[in-house]
């Protein structure tokens, strides 16, 4: 029986490239003084190529950057420095995201989120979401000393929900972060499917969008 799901946030609760494109081309018209000699196009694309949809460090991003560009002395730290303080503001929920969130919590699942990332950071955009209330656990990266894929995050999280690893479904866009690091806990995993990452072997179900979960579970009911 299925008493808890776990997400990741980034790709799985929230549409993080369009979220990371808006908050970019943000950036760029915010900085007429550093950028004003980059074409936006240029700025906002290799920006997404650097970051590797986020699993490269944002100083070595922008240091990079602005070695490429040729952008004036320190622009790195303050263009690394604006983008924490502004992204939040862009974090877009997928569209189904609170329909889905409400449906499972009316059936009186337990539901925790376990994300990489820093505590303040990732607190940002869980409350510009709006969902922080939804959840039951949430366990960030930096704030609980352990990233996924390691199997004591997931492990950590169905002991402060008081369910069994056995009794929980982890829901994740990373194939090998999230699908394979919950799967080697000892839990059920659902790979929401993220084409940028290729196939996914392994996941015990893959949905296309959110709203599919709800009957993914009642399967295992």
């Amino acid at each position: 029986m299925i008493r808890a799901v776990l997400f990741d946030l980034d790709g799985t609760l929230f549409d993080r490239p369009t979220s990371v494109r808006r908050c970019i081309e943000a950036q760029y018209n915010g900085f007429p003084q550093i950028l004003g000699e980059v074409p936006e196009e240029r700025y906002v694309s290799r920006f997404l190529e650097l970051e590797e949809h986020g699993y490269v460090p944002k100083e070595v991003v922008y240091l990079q950057l602005a070695n490429e560009l040729s952008l004036p002395s320190g622009s790195s730290d303050v263009l690394y420095t604006d983008f924490y303080a502004r992204y939040h503001r862009y974090a877009i929920g997928f569209p189904e995201l609170h329909s889905t969130l409400q449906r499972l919590s009316a059936q009186s699942l337990s539901l925790a989120i376990i994300t990489n990332g820093g505590e303040a950071h990732q607190r940002a955009t869980i409350r510009a979401l709006g969902i922080e209330p939804y959840f039951d656990v949430i366990l960030i990266s930096e704030a609980v000393g352990i990233r996924k894929p390691d199997p004591r995050i997931f492990a950590l999280a169905c002991e402060r929900l008081r369910v069994e690893l056995s009794e929980a479904v982890f829901v994740g866009d990373h194939p090998s972060v999230d699908i394979q690091g919950a799967r080697s806990s000892g839990m059920r995993s659902v790979w929401r499917r993220a084409r940028h990452w290729g196939e996914c072997a392994g996941a015990d179900a893959v949905i296309e969008d959110l709203s599919a979960l709800p009957s993914v579970l009642a399967l295992w009911a």
